[in-house]
């Protein structure tokens, strides 16, 4: 059984917003108090926070707070600004859908609700995102945990736990679910260059919970699943299109190939407001890129030569056919990807 977590992603309280500030981690625990929107936006854009679930969260708590600070009675005029507010969340990052549909979801509450009740009903929506959040997660690591073989070898890339989510986890919510029930597990996680969200997230976050953990780089991934360590690969997402291409941070489609190279089950762990039907394909997702520094910097420490360029896309697209299912809060989709997510929608009335 994990032990009870320590720490929370993210938590509404009656100074503001309260996130775990992950650039700290794992050396320290340290969180950030945003009593404006404004720092909400640059927290998102700063990755102070980030998984696409967790981002999700972060943008209707931050139009909860922005509500109750504007001053007008006119539900119209009241609407227009929250409209503004809600662009500037949307321009915050481009890839994780999450964003988008947690904002679609707030502006529809906010078209809906009397004048009066609007700040409290605004932020009242927000706590059943996180909520709901929690509960789809832990939805998913039932239907995943089944995929799971005792004493199993998991590697996964980035972090798609507690961390990236309101709480529990995606893809760690499997292998939590797993260890849970008693299964025997050792997870295997990528260093996930160039920030590191899985030699400084995804191990730290595991050792909280006492689950067994090796930390590589992703060049060694081939040479171990080779060895015979890895019984599966299990991952998050940020967007998925209509017909299962996935996108997930950068590097996730080599770890795909290696995985399809050597007949190793690779999972993708998601709930329904990943993904995007409107997406027909993978190529139709936006891709961002972000500053080179990144790629220049290990930490404080330069690692390369002044007066090069560097490329630095933070998402890569792993196309449907090397994706053995996908694990959702409603179950485990398997290929045809297309037809299994449009069944989805016809029988739970969700459109992706």
């Amino acid at each position: 059984m994990i032990k009870k977590s320590s720490f929370f992603t993210i938590k509404w309280t009656p100074e503001g917003i309260k996130i775990l500030d992950q650039r700290a981690l794992p050396n320290r625990v340290r969180y950030l108090l945003c009593a404006e929107p404004a720092c909400v936006i640059e927290a998102i854009k700063k990755m102070v926070i980030r998984g696409a679930p967790a981002i999700g969260v972060a943008a209707a708590m931050g139009l909860a707070l922005g509500a109750r600070q504007m001053d007008t009675d006119d539900k119209t005029t009241f609407l227009k600004e929250f409209e503004a507010l809600c662009q500037q969340f949307a321009d915050s990052r481009p890839t994780a859908v999450n964003l988008f549909w947690a904002i679609q979801r707030m502006k529809t509450c906010a078209k809906k609700t009397p004048a009066s009740l609007l700040k409290e009903t605004l932020k009242t929506e927000a706590e059943t995102i996180l909520r709901e959040d929690i509960a789809l997660n832990r939805a998913m690591g039932a239907h995943g945990k089944v995929l799971v073989p005792d004493s199993a070898g998991i590697l996964t890339h980035c972090n798609a736990g507690a961390l990236a989510t309101g709480g529990f986890g995606t893809a760690l919510g499997v292998i939590y679910a797993a260890f849970n029930e008693g299964k025997k597990v050792h997870v295997y996680a990528d260093e996930t260059r160039p920030v590191l969200q899985g030699a400084r997230l995804t191990t730290w976050e595991l050792k909280q919970h006492g689950i067994p953990v090796t930390l590589i780089t992703e060049g060694m991934a081939g040479t171990l699943m080779r060895s015979g360590a890895i019984d599966l690969v299990v991952v998050g997402a940020d967007r998925i299109a209509g017909n299962g291409d996935t996108a997930n941070k950068i590097g996730t489609y080599g770890v795909a190939v290696l995985a399809h190279h050597h007949g190793i089950p690779f999972y993708v762990a998601a709930p329904l407001s990943t993904f995007d039907t409107a997406a027909e394909s993978g190529a139709a997702i936006p891709i961002e890129y972000r500053d080179e520094n990144e790629v220049f910097y290990c930490g404080r420490k330069r690692i390369a030569p002044r007066g090069i360029e560097a490329f630095n896309p933070a998402f890569d697209v792993t196309p449907a056919s090397l994706i053995t299912a996908i694990i959702t809060e409603k179950g485990v989709l398997r290929p045809p990807f297309k037809a299994a997510i449009a069944h989805l929608s016809t029988q739970t009335g969700v459109t992706p």
